[in-house]
């Protein structure tokens, strides 16, 4: 049941904003985006019995562009937050990594993961390079296809894109995890 209840607090405001634009437009949808993200955040921390720092963070940009989409009556800022997003994301983990030789997703998914160096830095490099291919891709789809199709694509493109993506780490997160004896 729990991990159901987690797919439904990151997939849930997704659905309500595609379901919002298609019933009611880009402005309807936005609002609602905002709404069930704030939702989701409390009952994210319910369920993992600690403040949930992505949802948070990804949560602040929805409710930011959310928030200049519906003061300007614009949507190119609700289109706008993926790509800027995933630069920050991007930008976050390189920056982090050659300045500061600290490697963000080894800190994050230190728990889950027991890998040694090599595998951490080519995760970090791999990762990076996806969040820089999520921001180009949405930047082609925003500017080239319309509203409705861009709102198909941020479910039913990024989402599916991400699952296979992470998946595809696997056979590198196998290889380098560091044995226990």
């Amino acid at each position: 049941m729990k991990p159901l209840l987690k797919l439904i607090t990151e997939v849930g405001p997704l659905a309500v904003f595609f379901i919002g634009n298609a019933k009611y437009g880009i402005f309807y949808a936005t609002g609602a985006f905002m709404i069930a993200t704030a939702i989701a955040i409390p009952i994210s921390w319910k369920i993992e019995g600690k403040l949930p720092i992505m949802p948070i963070v990804i949560g602040l940009f929805v409710v930011f562009f959310g928030s200049l989409t519906l003061l300007f009556q614009d949507e190119t800022f609700i289109k706008l937050k993926p790509t800027i997003v995933n630069l920050v994301f991007a930008s976050g983990l390189i920056i982090s990594r050659i300045f500061f030789k600290i490697n963000v997703l080894k800190i994050v998914f230190d728990k889950a993961f027991n890998l040694t160096e090599q595998g951490w830095t080519v995760l970090n490099i791999r990762w990076s390079m996806f969040f820089i291919f999520l921001a180009i891709l949405n930047e082609i789809v925003w500017r080239n296809y319309s509203t409705d199709t861009w709102v198909t694509f941020k479910l039913f493109g990024i989402m599916p894109l991400t699952i296979v993506w992470t998946l595809a780490q696997m056979p590198l997160v196998l290889k380098e995890t560091i044995k226990k004896e």
